[in-house]
């Protein structure tokens, strides 16, 4: 993985925004370039710290717009694979849609100190010098971090690919098709379900909704009869759907699959949150 990479990578995990992350590397890259050099004995990790302060910045300010945002807010969703090697977010358990919402409700230091200590294995004497904090002071905010994300992370499990393949695809079928029996068939009893439209997607709820029947109406009621193409893919590392209309992405699902049910469904729709998504060509 080159510098860019790691950097994109760190930067993702804190603000769970691909777009904002390649903007903090961008700006991290023009400060080292005004920067005076022989000041600086480590340009890898004087760019991790600049890259890591600035998104402690983002985090901040982040927190009040996000208080005035229509309905749930919810990560940009992110393909396992990047046209370029350099923007590729590397995809492990850190990234899923399940375990970036409860980040969400870290306090910025705790996030920070728990994604460069625990993730990237960064030493706390580092980490440290990064948040403005002591070494013992982040071990105890990494510590908190983790306690808190124990409680509220749901639990990974191993699916197998060829049960979490037909598990998707049959909820792609059953969304674009109306199939609301077969639908609810493939969520477990007690789904929850959260959207992020940013009051842009009709028919998108603007709270968590939970229950089967009610998922699977809200689903059906927002993708059936549409026209749109439903194609599972993988995102952020797990099962997922791109939902395509008129040679654009206008949605895209995670799910998270438990015993042969989907337990938890995040539908991102809100636009600016999927450029990302389209194709070169797309996005032109």
């Amino acid at each position: 993985m080159d510098q860019r990479s790691r950097l994109i990578n760190v930067a993702y995990r804190m603000l769970g925004s691909r777009s904002d992350a390649e903007d903090v590397v961008q700006e991290a890259y023009v400060r080292l370039v005004s920067a005076n050099e022989h000041e600086i004995r480590d340009p890898v990790g004087w760019l991790v710290a600049v890259t890591s302060r600035l998104c402690i910045d983002q985090l901040r300010s982040a927190r009040v717009r996000k208080e005035s945002y229509v309905g749930p807010w919810l990560p940009e969703p992110i393909l396992d694979s990047s046209a370029d090697p350099a923007d590729r977010i590397t995809l492990d358990d850190s990234v899923r849609m399940a375990m970036l919402i409860v980040l969400e409700q870290l306090t910025p230091s705790e996030r920070v100190a728990y994604i460069l200590h625990d993730v990237f294995r960064i030493p706390f004497e580092q980490v440290s010098g990064i948040v403005g904090r002591s070494a013992q002071a982040c071990r105890q905010l990494a510590s908190r971090a983790r306690q808190r994300i124990s409680q509220a992370a749901p639990p990974r499990f191993v699916v197998d690919p060829a049960v979490a393949s037909e598990v998707t695809a049959g909820f792609a079928r059953a969304c674009a098709t109306g199939d609301l029996a077969a639908l609810t068939a493939l969520l477990d009893p007690n789904v929850r379900g959260l959207f992020d439209s940013g009051g842009h997607l009709p028919g998108a709820p603007r709270s968590l909704v939970t229950g089967a029947r009610r998922v699977a109406s809200i689903l059906i009621r927002v993708f059936a009869g549409t026209g749109a193409s439903l194609v599972p893919t993988v995102l952020n590392g797990g099962p997922g759907i791109v939902v395509s209309a008129e040679g654009s992405v206008v949605s895209a699902i995670s799910l998270e699959i438990a015993d042969g049910l989907i337990t938890h469904v995040h539908g991102v729709g809100n636009p600016e949150k999927l450029t990302h998504l389209a194709s070169p060509a797309e996005r032109a």
